[in-house]
């Protein structure tokens, strides 16, 4: 990292129900490790599961504190030298429920911020009966600038994004599990929640088939004004990468200072 800019690597990672699951975590750590150069690296939801194997939700729930993905995730963090968001695992709490949480690791390995994902996909199905909410927005405070984070069906809720802009989020984090029939859906709100908020938007999706449903992949990296940097081009497993500056955020919110005309 040099001043104001951030280099992302987004890892598209393939979910296969026929991997074991302390495979896929090796798998991830290594590519994890092979993006050192990278000062921030972003994983998928629920990439250790699949977002929409519901059923195995309550077999592979984890500590977010010192779980199996995290002793690895954190590893991989500590090795590579690198800011890591892991994605999402399936948390169990110590209550016994179930959250959809983001893991945030510093580069030192240590745990830096948790989110559990405020908004649930389902209509009363899945995800949106078998988890908990969240409740608190959260941003992490990067070295660079404050990074906001937001997991997949969250996109759809622009209010959650201006109440990270006013924690003083300069970019999005967003790890998903979106599926391919909406896949259009996904590139337009990642590129309409950069826009509104004059914030970088770092989308990263996954590839292959979640419990039968295929996902659309086409991870993306959105600069303040809506232009892509980056794209992932198909659902198939692959890294994207782009430089961004943090500054500019700043400079573009000074020359056309269109958040300071909200009224709601």
């Amino acid at each position: 990292m040099h001043g104001s800019l951030l280099s992302a690597a987004l890892i598209q990672l393939r979910v296969d129900p026929d991997e074991p699951v302390a495979e896929r975590r090796e798998r991830a750590a290594r590519m994890v490790r092979e993006h050192a150069a990278a000062d921030l690296v972003v994983l998928p939801e629920l990439w250790p599961v699949g977002a929409f194997d519901h059923e195995r939700f309550g077999a592979e729930a984890e500590s977010a504190a010192d779980g199996p993905t995290a002793a690895v995730m954190s590893a991989a963090a500590r090795a590579a030298d690198v800011w890591l968001h892991a994605g999402s695992v399936v948390e169990r709490a110590p209550d016994g429920a179930l959250f959809n949480t983001s893991l945030v690791f510093a580069p030192d390995g240590a745990l830096a911020a948790t989110y559990r994902k405020i908004h649930r996909f389902g209509f009363d199905r899945g995800e949106a009966v078998l988890m908990s909410a969240g409740t608190e927005p959260v941003t992490v405070d990067h070295p660079a600038a404050p990074l906001g984070l937001a997991t997949c069906y969250d996109l759809r809720f622009p209010e959650l994004f201006r109440r990270l802009v006013d924690a003083g989020a300069r970019a999005f984090v967003v790890p998903a599990g979106w599926p391919e029939a909406r896949a259009g859906h996904w590139s337009l709100l990642s590129r309409a929640r950069a826009v509104e908020n004059q914030a970088y938007v770092l989308a990263c999706g996954t590839a292959g088939s979640h419990a039968g449903v295929p996902q659309a992949g086409r991870s993306l990296i959105v600069d303040p004004w809506g232009e892509v940097l980056a794209e992932a081009e198909d659902a198939e497993e692959q890294v994207i990468t782009a430089t961004l500056d943090l500054a500019e955020v700043g400079r573009i919110r000074d020359t056309f200072p269109a958040l300071k005309d909200r009224v709601l």
